[in-house]
């Protein structure tokens, strides 16, 4: 009688902790989300970009290899990008070295200094989401160039 109190007891336990599973699901960005697109800034820091004509929105390239090259605002750059667990970064990023009016050349620094330090990089849709330690860089895909 005992055994049997005991397992009837127990068996609401045992099944509430095989329902319950609060483990977080990690939606973590891949090289398959991320490459062989043309991904082109629409906004900083929640705000939408704004930069005189003739310039162009910055925009990053991925190859399947993660070879990455762009326009930053000002100047093209170039590097091998890197993804490791869901964070993204350029290291030895190159850049031309044109000079352009303020506006670009903001553009162009708070964007190399995002893509050259480690950015946690979240895809959702056609957008991609890049959040450094100052900035939050938001692209859409687009066609590539």
């Amino acid at each position: 009688m005992k055994k049997r109190y005991l397992a009837a007891l127990a068996m609401p336990v045992i099944l509430a902790a095989c329902a319950s599973n609060d483990t977080p699901v990690i939606n973590m960005t891949t090289d398959a989300d991320i490459a062989t697109h043309n991904w082109v800034l629409t906004k900083v820091d929640n705000k939408a970009i704004e930069l005189p004509e003739p310039f162009k929105a910055p925009n990053l390239q991925l190859t399947a290899d993660l070879n990455a090259n762009g326009h930053s605002g000002c100047n093209r750059y170039f590097g091998q990008a890197e993804l490791q667990d869901g964070k993204l970064r350029i290291e030895k990023m190159g850049m031309t070295m044109m000079a352009c009016p303020e506006p670009a050349m903001e553009m162009e620094r708070l964007m190399s200094a995002t893509l050259m330090d480690w950015s946690t990089a979240d895809v959702a849709g056609n957008q991609l989401t890049l959040t450094g330690a100052e900035h939050k860089l938001t692209f859409t895909r687009a066609a590539a160039e």
